[in-house]
């Protein structure tokens, strides 16, 4: 019996991962929508009146469903011609079949349900013009966060009932129509018909028209040309030193928001720039003034005249639009240390200096030989590593945690990219399988499964896997007696992560909120532009949130059962904390966990052998190299829980940790804002020399404009002296 409930379990979880839907009840309502429109059809045709009524509300009630959930189905059903209008309209001609099949084509309740349909659908096009029309109008050139635009006068967005989800509701006004008709089709009585048709007509032009007043100029953001007149004048009073360069996808955004809390700590004057719109919604709570400029030309227009130094966390063909300012010093931070060959990018070339974490970075670049020289690569450590907790020596439970977080296929098709396509099930299956009891928490990076549909496929399943053996450990006999225990403190901590999903979503409606952006707010673009700026307290209140949210998380389930983790929370880092032991790829997942001094495994997907593995790889030195059908498990696990007679590497992983990411003291923070200073101060000194020399060529062409070569001469001599 139980095997069967199981085996239902795990069909249930597939079907719902292969509709991409979120849950067991939109697959219930994906399936309802799917059924509903043929029996809408079938009544019309038998005719049954009930049959139809009963039908056509559950393909409303089901439609609206998925809109609120915002399922991946709906998206899907618009990609296939099956959108949401297209859904509106074969429901209507239903309707209109339903009158012809009961007797009534010869009626003026059918002719007159035509013509008010048809008007009906021809105000959608003036709706949908006008909502893109305020949506335009109320579009930012420059989205900003924790900068005082008071000078540009921003006006108040639109009512939010209007702009949200504006096609829907439009289109859901038929329901007067079609409960009029359906009722003077039962009834006889023609008059119902005519009051709900005329219900939705008179409702329509009523929409319409609560969205001209909208277009007027007092309600539009001011144009282009004074919002960027607006940012300069900031950026005068401001004076940024120090900028963080951002460009990106949405899935990105981590690689940002990793170097929040750095900049926080930067000395002088820090700044982020944006590129993209959708990395401003993904982007971390901060109180670094933010910009997001979307267009080149914006951008090369503004004044960063003050900015000496410019950090960049990705190789993106976007940052030529910053790298051509040749008043700052442009330096390329990444977004994590690792041996893939992302680390020894040629393109590094461009930069005035490359930072690396610690002694590794430098000798990678050197044994790449892609260009980049020794004098331009400095050694910062990784300021981001501070919250990663040091290693007790011991298990934090009873039931060791290990933490398998695979890094993504990359873009091509090379075998060492990631784990998860030849092992990932694997070492998974050996996991949960293993002698001595262990938790499985899975954490796949953000990327995975976007470029190959194997690797889509292989998550899919092991992610089923895990569930599905989580599921197992809720019933398990072994740990009754804690579940029992632990039940009124699982059932406090799932209170309180509701209670603080609450209060972020009152801090998001404010302009706060996790991203300290427009995720969850009622504010539209521009608004949040002028109202989101700095709040020390919102900021402090949002960190306290933060851990609190973590602790309790970790709290609301037992230390003994598995866990999928995906999406930004739990962070990585609080995984790690988490975590005994870690199997991972190579990536700088691994180098980050490194600093807890924690066992690893990682997975030598490509099959080198161990010696060139650790050859070509530096931060496998430490650890136990798994091949893909992850034998070697035992080694990790017997390090994890038998101390250190059975951790042969821990004096390793020591040595390891200094070479990869540079010395305990100074902190890291000192030595990036030593680097930063450092820098500055070139960036200044080259500023300064070319100020001079163009005075000596200007004061040499006054005295002589007409004569090219003694200026040629005097300027070169004047240099050399």
């Amino acid at each position: 019996m139980t095997g069967t409930l199981w085996s239902r379990f795990f069909v249930i979880s597939t079907a719902i991962r292969l509709a991409r839907v979120g849950s067991g009840s939109e697959l219930a309502a994906a399936a309802l929508l799917g059924l509903g429109y043929p029996c809408v059809m079938l009544a019309a045709l038998i005719p049954n009146l009930w049959f139809f009524a009963a039908a056509a509300a559950v393909t409303y009630l089901a439609d609206q469903y998925l809109h609120q959930r915002g399922s991946y189905l709906i998206n899907r059903l618009g990609k296939v011609r099956a959108g949401l209008p297209i859904r509106f309209l074969v429901r209507q001609l239903l309707l209109i079949l339903l009158l012809a099949r009961m007797q009534l084509a010869e009626e003026a309740i059918f002719y007159l349900t035509i013509a008010s349909l048809l008007l009906f659908y021809a105000l959608q096009a003036p709706h949908g013009a006008l909502v893109q029309l305020v949506r335009l109008r109320r579009r930012m050139p420059v989205v900003t966060r924790n900068i005082d635009l008071s000078m540009l006068s921003i006006p108040g967005a639109p009512p939010r009932r209007l702009l949200n989800r504006s096609g829907e509701k439009m289109l859901h006004l038929d329901i007067f129509a079609m409960v009029g008709v359906l009722i003077a089709i039962q009834t006889g009585e023609n008059v119902a018909g005519y009051l709900g048709l005329g219900v939705t007509l008179v409702l329509a032009v009523a929409y319409v028209a609560a969205l001209l007043p909208h277009l007027r100029a007092n309600r539009r953001v001011p144009p282009v040309d004074v919002v960027l007149e607006g940012i300069d004048s900031w950026l005068g009073d401001y004076r940024p030193t120090t900028v963080l360069y951002f460009s990106g996808s949405r899935e990105s955004a981590y690689q940002v928001n990793m170097w929040l809390d750095t900049m926080k700590q930067v000395e002088g004057k820090p700044l982020i720039v944006l590129r993209e719109r959708h990395i401003v919604s993904q982007l971390g709570p901060t109180s670094v003034p933010v910009i997001c400029v979307p267009s080149a030309t914006h951008l090369m227009n503004l004044d960063l005249s003050t900015v000496r130094v410019a950090l960049y966390a990705a190789n993106v063909g976007k940052n030529i639009h910053m790298l051509r300012i040749p008043t700052m010093k442009h330096v390329f931070i990444g977004h994590g240390d690792s041996d893939k060959v992302a680390s020894i990018n040629p393109f590094s070339k461009v930069y005035d200096e490359v930072w690396s974490a610690g002694r590794a970075g430098r000798d990678r670049y050197a044994l790449a030989d892609v260009g980049v020289r020794d004098e331009d690569v400095a050694e910062v450590g990784r300021p981001q590593l501070a919250p990663i907790e040091p290693w007790s020596g011991a298990p934090k439970h009873s039931v060791p945690t290990v933490l398998y977080a695979p890094t993504w296929e990359g873009w091509d098709d090379n075998p060492g990219n990631t784990s998860i396509l030849l092992a990932g099930e694997n070492i998974v299956r050996r996991l949960l399988e293993a002698e001595q009891p262990v938790r499985v928490v899975y954490k796949p990076h953000p990327f995975t499964g976007t470029r190959s549909p194997q690797a889509k496929a292989v998550h899919a399943r092991i992610t089923a896997m895990v569930e599905t053996a989580a599921a197992e450990r809720l019933t398990d006999a072994r740990w009754a007696k804690e579940r029992a225990s632990l039940e009124p403190e699982q059932t406090a901590a799932r209170a309180e992560l509701t209670r603080i999903a609450s209060r972020l979503g009152e801090l998001a409606g404010n302009g706060g909120g996790r991203g300290n952006g427009n995720g969850g707010s009622r504010k539209d673009e521009a608004e949040l532009s002028r109202d989101a700026l700095a709040d020390p307290v919102r900021e402090a209140e949002l960190a306290k949130l933060k851990g609190a949210w973590n602790a309790a998380y970790w709290r609301s389930f037992g230390w003994w059962e598995h866990r999928v983790v995906t999406g930004a929370e739990p962070h990585l880092y609080d995984c790690f904390n988490e975590a005994d032991g870690m199997v991972s790829d190579i990536s700088s997942v691994v180098s980050d966990f490194i600093a807890s001094g924690k066992p690893y495994a990682v997975t030598d997907s490509a099959e080198l052998g161990v010696d060139e593995f650790k050859q070509q790889n530096t931060a496998v030195r430490a650890a136990v190299i798994l091949s893909n059908s992850a034998v070697q498990l035992d080694e990790l696990l017997g390090a994890v829980t038998g101390g250190a007679s059975a951790d042969p590497l821990s004096d390793a992983r020591l040595e390891l940790k200094a070479y990869l990411l540079g010395p305990d003291e100074p902190a890291s923070i000192v030595q990036f804002n030593d680097a930063v200073r450092t820098l500055a101060a070139k960036s200044e000194a080259r500023n300064q020399g070319v100020v001079q020399r163009v005075g000596v060529e200007t004061a040499f062409a006054a005295a002589d404009p007409s004569d090219s070569a003694p200026e040629s001469s005097g300027l070169d001599s004047t240099v050399a002296g």
